[in-house]
């Protein structure tokens, strides 16, 4: 569940405008079947679902676009992912028009390739056992990896969701380079390639301007589900962003909220390993860099400020003490890893970056966050505070977010779109 709510600056329209997504079942107030758009005409939808004879003329008619796509990493949010799109398929065909078809995967074990569409489901089967796609019959090559993969195989777009090197970007940033240089779409969940090698990446893709070009989306990278890229790159075009304030890990935020009910941090840890929410080695989460990369990314992408790791000012949580912890909640709000871009003065110097554990009180627009819930602050001259908030499950909300990017690139990429 997703809320946004935009907060006029002084001055503007009377009163504050909020406007909060509440899921599909949003407009419980209307009766009746809602009309979708093809073209001109209105076409009736019955319980979520284009009446069967209306589907079969849309079908006819060529509406549906085939999209074929290789899936780097099957981690949980490869497999998530491959779970999604098997059981979506029928709403993306019928609302979007979009058929995702895979036709090239890869873990460690090696690749499976097909031309025709690989079998989803018999390979989310094949992950939950443990085995990797390189013994799935017929289609499974073992000893084959991902840069060949990508470089072989005929498909328009490339899902990135292989783990994360903050430091080289690898592997992830020569699959990126290698699809772009094809001309195949990217869909990133990993911020390694982005962290390291952003200004190049945009440079190769529809990100620089340039007609025609690949296009690069990576919004499932910076907070999961949360919109914080669209937010701040389209939706307060036009204004100058001062200052940001983000929840962007969901270990750090769940850990804190687990010691402030009274567990040790070491309890914690566990508690978020158990659940799947932190990895098996979480110091990237627990030391604050992978909240950092993900800052890193806001810059280039929305704040337009080209800045490198080391300029992170960073601080982890294990440091924080239970009498911290006690503080916050007694003056009803909570310790959360925030970061943080502050901008200088002299709009030429840029921006002061940090992230750290830090006291959000009652009034913060995130001082009530939960321990699964992430948001982001935009603080803007001409569009005042606007704020939004994630509530997730596991890593469900970045392969939304990739799916959400796919939409968007399947949308442009439609004729006279």
């Amino acid at each position: 569940m997703m809320g946004v709510e935009h907060h006029r600056p002084q001055g503007a329209a009377d009163g504050v405008v909020r406007r909060r997504a509440i899921g599909p079942r949003a407009d419980l107030g209307r009766r009746g079947p809602r009309p979708r758009i093809f073209g001109d005409r209105r076409i009736a939808v019955r319980g979520g679902r284009l009446r069967p004879a209306v589907r079969d003329r849309v079908r006819r008619s060529g509406v549906t676009t085939t999209m074929r796509f290789v899936l780097t990493g099957l981690g949980n949010i490869g497999r998530t992912l491959l779970e999604v799109v098997d059981a979506r398929a029928d709403l993306l065909r019928e609302r979007h028009g979009l058929e995702l078809k895979a036709v090239g995967l890869a873990d460690s074990s090696g690749v499976a390739v097909d031309p025709a569409g690989l079998d989803l489901r018999a390979v989310v089967a094949l992950k939950k056992r443990g085995e990797g796609v390189a013994r799935l019959a017929a289609v499974g090559r073992p000893g084959v990896d991902a840069l060949a993969l990508v470089g072989m195989v005929d498909a328009e777009l490339l899902l990135e969701a292989t783990p994360t090197d903050h430091h080289s970007g690898q592997p992830g940033l020569d699959l990126v380079r290698t699809a772009l240089a094809r001309g195949m779409h990217c869909v990133l969940a990993s911020k390694g390639p982005l962290v390291v090698a952003y200004a190049a990446l945009e440079a190769a893709s529809d990100l620089s301007g340039v007609p025609g070009a690949p296009a690069l989306r990576f919004s499932g990278a910076v907070g999961g589900a949360l919109p914080s890229i669209n937010l701040g790159r389209r939706d307060l075009a036009g204004g100058r962003i001062t200052r940001v304030e983000a929840v962007l890990n969901g270990t750090t935020q769940l850990i804190l909220g687990l010691r402030a009910r009274g567990m040790s941090f070491a309890a914690a840890l566990a508690e978020a390993q158990r659940i799947g929410i932190a990895e098996p080695d979480a110091s990237l989460d627990v030391e604050g860099w992978d909240a950092a990369c993900k800052l890193v990314i806001l810059c280039h992408a929305v704040l337009r400020c080209p800045v490198a790791l080391a300029d992170v000012s960073v601080t982890g949580i294990a440091g924080v003490t239970r009498e911290a912890l006690r503080a916050a909640g007694a003056n009803g709000g909570r310790m959360s890893l925030l970061a943080i871009a502050q901008a200088l003065p002299d709009p030429s110097q840029g921006y002061r970056l940090s992230v750290g554990p830090t006291f959000l009180g009652p009034d913060h627009p995130l001082g009530r966050l939960g321990g699964d819930e992430l948001g982001i602050v935009y603080h803007s001259d001409i569009f005042g505070r606007s704020c939004a908030t994630s509530l997730e499950d596991g890593p469900v909300g970045s392969v939304a977010a990739m799916l959400r990017d796919v939409l968007e690139i399947a949308g442009h990429s439609k004729p006279g779109a």
